[in-house]
């Protein structure tokens, strides 16, 4: 029997619901109804700063970052998004403001998308969601609540160790200019720490 490539696509996305809360027959058909695959290739943006942030995203495979280019045209990136994870400017999207971010693809990347109306149909068909989203947005909170104490409070290299704890599938698939704009620190000061590391103490 042929494949139906929107429920192979989706499939990724039930087994994390199942994880947290067991699906039935209905909310399984509900997700497949409402999330819309995209495939962004490598290098393409999925927001644009300026523009609103329509979607909340599901990255089946691939690696997208939310990041953020100040005025000197740094970039500050605030969060990769590997396989299983979630990406948004929740800010914008729920607000339907302006976005001050970007997100973009560093492969080219399978996601999963359900838009504003399509979530509050998604909350008024299957009550469940809604506390699964509010525990996703809860976990968010605490995240970037980490983050900041991170940026105030530890060394370089300790942020180093906690990205390497966090996103370890990442380590070989992200360069080394990229992990450090997520670091805030230079690629040089990065080059120089590992070799620290990574160097046998006598």
């Amino acid at each position: 029997m042929k494949e139906n490539p929107v429920q192979a696509s989706v499939e990724p996305l039930i087994n994390y619901f199942n994880k947290l809360i067991p699906l039935n027959e209905q909310e399984r058909e509900l997700v497949t109804e409402l999330f819309k695959p995209r495939l962004y290739r490598k290098k393409q943006y999925v927001l644009q700063e300026g523009d609103i942030c329509n979607q909340f995203n599901f990255v089946v495979r691939g690696c997208l970052r939310l990041y953020k280019v100040d005025e000197k045209g740094n970039t500050h990136i605030i969060q990769f998004a590997p396989e299983n994870w979630w990406i948004n400017d929740i800010r914008s999207f729920h607000k339907k403001l302006p976005s001050e971010l970007n997100i973009d693809a560093l492969e080219d990347t399978m996601i999963l998308q359900i838009n504003h109306e399509n979530l509050i149909t998604l909350y008024k068909n299957a009550p469940k969601f809604d506390r699964i989203f509010r525990v996703l947005l809860e976990n968010s909170f605490v995240t970037i609540q980490n983050r900041l104490l991170q940026n105030i409070s530890s060394t370089a290299e300790e942020r180093y160790i906690s990205f390497i704890q966090t996103y370890s599938q990442l380590s070989n698939r992200l360069s080394q200019t990229q992990i450090a704009s997520f670091l805030g620190i230079t690629p040089e000061f990065l080059s120089r720490m590992r070799a620290r590391l990574v160097k046998p103490k006598s």
